[in-house]
């Protein structure tokens, strides 16, 4: 006797949803983690206000606070682990780090290759200029200008999405590496995060923003691919130092501008 086909799809159906709850119960990327009693946690200590490295060679900066009080709420220790920023994820797939917080924003060629916790944060993309520049006042005058941006980020992004507006592109291993070519002219402006264009200001009043914003990008925690597990646990984390108003008070504390 022939089976039924109605049978036929439903052994496949529920031959196809074991599968999948085997998949996620052959994750253990969060008891990996428990067992270790150690949260990696990777990131590159080159990018104020997010992460830095003091004269004293303390880490410090927005992503470091929030790394301990996720770690806090966890109940697990962390370790920061500093490393170059073109090899964070390749780092990450191969162990050397548990997750990376690391103000990544959460774009779709980056979903291919890691996943993403919630987003904890907003940043736009600016154009940043010399104090005394008059003829840049915006991504419409660029057409015969050097424009700058850190390479594999989002500003670089953002820049090569306006590339038809723009006389020349200028890529850098770091963003401080275009903010020091601007200042002695051998670029006319850069792309830059808010908060890192809003640190060098500060420090350096010779700059200043101008236009509209160019972009907005979710910022998220980057995890390895598949797991489930951690990424639920670091999203319950992160929720709650939100509640609490941890978040608030890390946020306040390096980007709030007086």
């Amino acid at each position: 006797m022939k089976t039924p086909l109605i049978v036929k799809t439903i052994s496949l159906a529920v031959m196809i949803l074991c599968l999948a709850v085997n998949g996620f119960s052959q994750d253990l990327s969060w008891e990996k983690v428990k067992e270790k009693n150690e949260l990696v946690v990777g990131f590159c200590a080159q990018y104020p206000p997010f992460e830095f490295k003091t004269k004293t060679g303390e880490y410090q900066g927005f992503d470091v606070d929030l790394a301990h009080a996720i770690g806090k709420e966890l109940n697990i220790p962390v370790k920061l682990k500093d490393g170059e920023w073109q090899g964070l994820i390749a780092g990450m797939k191969k162990g050397d780090y548990d997750i990376l917080i690391t103000c990544m924003g959460k774009t779709a060629k980056r979903m291919e290759m890691v996943d993403f916790s919630d987003g904890y944060i907003n940043l736009t993309e600016v154009l940043v200029v010399r104090k005394d520049e008059t003829a840049i006042q915006g991504k419409t005058d660029l057409k015969d200008k050097v424009v700058g941006a850190q390479m594999a980020t989002s500003s670089e992004r953002v820049l090569n999405g306006i590339r038809d507006d723009v006389g020349e592109i200028k890529t850098y291993n770091y963003t401080t590496e275009a903010f020091l070519d601007l200042k002695f002219k051998r670029i006319d402006a850069l792309v830059s995060g808010v908060a890192y264009a809003v640190v060098q200001i500060k420090k350096d009043p010779s700059f200043k923003v101008v236009g509209a914003p160019l972009s907005s990008t979710e910022i998220g925690i980057a995890l390895p691919k598949g797991s489930h597990g951690l990424t639920a646990m670091i999203n319950k984390a992160l929720a709650a130092v939100k509640a609490d108003g941890t978040h608030g008070k890390i946020k306040d504390k390096w980007l709030k501008i007086n």
